[in-house]
């Protein structure tokens, strides 16, 4: 099926994919007719390729702070600039194929659901056995289906319920995603999580150190978040932050303070041990799968640190009134 300009279109986001940008790009091109791609500065040709299939194409100014948030933004003026009529904008990253039922089922919804903003499904790694943290990813893509407070950077949103909240926040370097969506739910809009195929994504982690940094992303996210929102009624990401500055900072100094009175407390640090099998074990009852619960609760447990040093990292620069810098894993 192909959607006119009367109802949905798309945007892309982008930057050095290669293939991965061609799949995505062939995935829209045969369903959406106006389709915006936002390059951040490649040097692969992504933009020849991109305009070769006649998809329009925004070339960011790299002398500005690069953003996701910022280059959806301007996908979505451009857009909008020349197809005022569009209702629907499908965002998908650079890195995704959409699948082939994906916009039939997404419209559909937001079609009947008139109080919903945005609809997501459920997102895939296209290699999940290639490297662990692949795996990583591919399990925190799923997330559980029904009424969420967030999507992820592919959803198909509303046009008027972005343009309520004026998009993104352009400032933000990770984490865009829920903060635009709790101020749409401020407005008494909802996010639906669907049970269903939406895309393919291509993490391509292979070391350690990628793991880490996205992982220290993530903590500068929440801390962001909890800055701009954590006093509202919903008080925005402050578990999150507080679990963090718990299992990574207070609990370990308080067990460093003990061992200087007896080396004996040492064998408080077995509490990370056993936090491990308890997260296995909750994982396990949702997956039935104990290698992967094993994975990802070691994942969630190691992953406070690089965390912590995200959250530190924000509070730095705003207390000194740096601009945060982007954290990239790949």
């Amino acid at each position: 099926m192909v959607y006119s300009g009367e109802l949905v279109g798309a945007v892309v986001i982008g930057r050095n994919e290669g293939d991965r940008l061609k799949q995505c790009l062939a995935s829209l091109c045969n369903s959406v007719e106006h389709i915006v791609y936002v390059d951040s500065g490649s040097t692969d040709g992504s933009v020849d390729l991109a305009l070769k299939l006649n998809v329009r194409v925004v070339e960011l100014d790299m002398s500005k702070p690069f953003t996701a948030a910022r280059a959806r933004n301007e996908g979505l003026s451009v857009l909008l600039e020349s197809n005022q009529q569009l209702d629907y904008v499908q965002f998908v990253d650079g890195d995704c194929e959409v699948q082939n039922s994906w916009l039939d089922i997404a419209l559909d919804f937001l079609k009947v659901n008139q109080d919903f903003a945005a609809v997501c499904g459920r997102r895939r790694e296209r290699y999940p056995t290639a490297t662990i943290y692949n795996q990583l990813c591919d399990i925190e893509w799923d997330t559980a289906t029904g009424e969420t407070n967030a999507c992820g950077g592919d959803a198909l949103f509303r046009v008027s319920a972005l343009t309520a909240v004026d998009g993104y926040r352009d400032s933000l370097i990770a984490g865009e995603e829920p903060e635009m969506c709790f101020r749409m739910r401020q407005l008494g809009w909802k996010i639906m999580r669907l049970d269903a195929e939406m895309t393919l994504h291509d993490a391509a982690m292979t070391r350690f150190s990628q793991w880490w940094k996205r992982n220290q992303r993530a903590g500068h996210a929440y801390a962001e978040g909890y800055a701009l929102h954590g006093n509202s009624s919903e008080k925005f990401k402050r578990s999150e932050c507080r679990s963090i500055l718990f299992w990574s900072g207070v609990l370990p100094i308080v067990i460093i303070l003990l061992t200087m009175i007896t080396p004996l407390f040492l064998v408080l640090f077995l509490i990370y041990s056993l936090q491990i099998i308890r997260l296995t074990l909750r994982y396990h009852g949702r997956w039935g799968n104990v290698n992967l619960a094993f994975i990802y609760a070691v994942s969630n447990v190691v992953g406070k640190w690089p965390q912590l040093f995200g959250m530190m990292a924000f509070f730095k620069n705003k207390k000194l009134g740096h601009n945060s810098q982007l954290i990239e894993y790949k």
